[in-house]
């Protein structure tokens, strides 16, 4: 295992003082040395306050140890090499996501959590930038082909060019070019604020999304505290209390604790338990109905 070189003094409890390692270079630790490492840097994540100093250097510490991880699941999607820098930077999206969002009260190993929200933040990338429809190679090709002659003749020509003056220019019949032209349709899909319609009037058109119909969130949000409103309505006094000073009032956990009279470690394990009590509860509930 890599290691600390110092260490890093956090804060003083009760005249003990509490030191954190100083990892040299977190990104060259052992797959293994990091897995191990990331279970103690994600319990001081929870223990720190958001927005110090500690709390920034915890987070920090845990992307770049997991770098490695985000590489792993890169390497699903080798056939992409010539974009894999891009396919890592979404990565490690996926992966600041998961490190935000980690609950240690979940029981899990972080890269079982972390590994959905990696590849999630991939296939969205590709998604959004590849062709909208399935087009060959080779017509994926001509298209790029396709751009650069359309942009040279309409430099020469001063208008856009016919097809019988591009297929000689690409060294194509004018039936590839055809084709090659409506392969370009398929790259990019047409905006949902293109305008349809075409009437007389100044208001008559219509952008295309005002035609297609949505869910309307408000309903799902509406069920969600349907259900939950009964679970909340079950715990004790305190818990209701310590979820509305979090979650409604916005406190952190160390001014809840100033507020209430305890400690920051104390006030972050009554919300995990009941956090816990009620995504049980919600996750039962679903599954009954």
């Amino acid at each position: 295992m890599t290691e600390a070189t110092t260490t890093y003094v956090t804060k003083v409890t009760n005249g003990t003082r509490e030191e954190l390692p100083v990892l040299e270079a977190p990104q060259e630790i052992a797959p293994r040395d990091a897995r191990a490492l990331t279970k103690v840097f994600l319990r001081e994540l929870a223990e720190r306050e958001e927005g110090t100093h500690e709390y920034q250097y915890v987070r920090n510490t845990l992307i770049e140890m997991n770098m490695t991880l985000v590489r792993f699941v890169a390497g699903r999607f080798r056939a992409r090499a010539d974009e894999m820098d891009d396919i890592v930077q979404v990565g490690m999206i996926g992966l600041i996501k998961a490190i935000d969002r980690f609950d240690l009260s979940r029981e899990v190993e972080f890269t079982t959590f972390a590994v959905p929200y990696i590849q999630g933040e991939i296939k969205r990338f590709f998604r959004d930038t590849t062709w909208a429809v399935h087009v060959p190679r080779r017509l994926q090709e001509a298209r790029v082909e396709l751009a650069k002659a359309t942009d040279e003749l309409s430099s020469k020509l001063g208008r856009a060019p016919k097809v019988a003056e591009l297929a000689p220019h690409m060294d194509l019949s004018e039936r590839e070019v055809v084709e090659a032209q409506l392969a370009a349709n398929g790259y990019n899909s047409t905006s949902l604020d293109a305008t349809i319609g075409g009437g007389d009037g100044e208001d008559d058109d219509a952008a295309l999304a005002d035609l297609i119909g949505e869910e309307d969130p408000a309903l799902e949000l509406f069920e969600d505290f349907h259900t939950l409103a009964p679970l909340v309505e079950a715990l004790e006094e305190r818990d209701r209390l310590l979820l509305h000073l979090r979650f409604v009032e916005e406190l952190t956990q160390a001014q809840i604790g100033e507020r209430l009279g305890v400690s920051q470690m104390h006030v972050s394990r009554l919300l995990a338990r009941s956090l816990k009590r009620l995504r049980e509860g919600m996750v039962d509930t679903g599954t009954s109905g």
